[in-house]
């Protein structure tokens, strides 16, 4: 793979993969295609087609009750990798959405590759006004589902293997936005977005990077070693909610 500043050039592999999918997507919209992107972890580092998916962003100018029928017949199926995580999204939906997900919009704002189509995503202007409550109120959720699922499956720590796994993207993704508010770049991987809000909020890195390492390395945690990890990932992110009351907004 290239890599051009923070974005990741994905291989021909999932470039041809990927083209081919949209194929009959495309077909299926017809005259509503406006563009389509790849967008999310398939464009930084440490993407791997066995653990993540394919993240893509379809524009249309209309998506009607016949054109969702047709998407719906014409969506390729295979269990292959790479598997697709499609968004099929309208113009207009975009704009009327952005002060409602300021996270996601300038996630893929930030992270993008256009495939095929007019660059629609050209001079979007993403609102900062509610970006802290967002990222406050992702954070404070997951905490509480990460809670509510060590209480129910803490007695078998391999069932809490699948929830850390689960939690790593979602995780990343707000780390970065913690950094944006404290008036930086995020780095282009996700160990070192990890260490970075670790020194920034005075948490424990090594206990913070525990979904990572579950979700994207080799190795696999059973037993007591994962609960360990499960319980030290909870109490540094429980942390890191109560540091954002002090959050100073740059």
């Amino acid at each position: 793979m290239i890599q051009t500043g923070l974005r990741i050039e994905p291989s021909q592999e999932i470039l041809t993969a990927t083209r081919q999918w949209l194929a009959s997507v495309r077909l299926a919209l017809g005259s509503e295609f406006l563009a389509c992107y790849l967008t999310g972890s398939v464009l930084t580092q440490g993407f791997s087609p066995k653990h993540s998916k394919v993240n893509v962003l379809v524009v249309a100018r209309e998506l009607p009750a016949d054109t969702l029928d047709a998407l719906s017949r014409a969506l390729p199926e295979s269990r292959k990798p790479p598997a697709f995580d499609p968004l099929f999204i309208t113009r207009a939906q975009i704009d009327k959405s952005l002060d409602s997900f300021p996270i996601e919009w300038l996630e893929i704002q930030e992270t993008h590759l256009l495939l095929e189509g007019q660059d629609v995503l050209l001079g979007l202007e993403v609102p900062r006004t509610y970006l802290r409550l967002q990222c406050e109120h992702e954070l404070r959720s997951r905490a509480i589902q990460l809670r509510q699922a060590y209480i129910a499956q803490g007695r078998h720590p391999d069932r809490l293997e699948p929830v850390l796994r689960a939690s790593a993207s979602s995780f990343a993704t707000l780390f970065r936005t913690l950094i944006r508010l404290s008036g930086e770049s995020p780095p282009g991987d996700a160990p070192h977005v990890i260490e970075r809000v670790a020194d920034l909020f005075r948490l424990d890195a090594e206990a913070l990077l525990g979904a990572y390492l579950v979700r994207y390395t080799e190795r696999r945690y059973k037993g007591g070693e994962l609960g360990t990890m499960y319980r030290r990932f909870l109490v540094e992110v429980e942390r890191l909610v109560n540091a954002i009351d002090e959050l100073h907004v740059v």
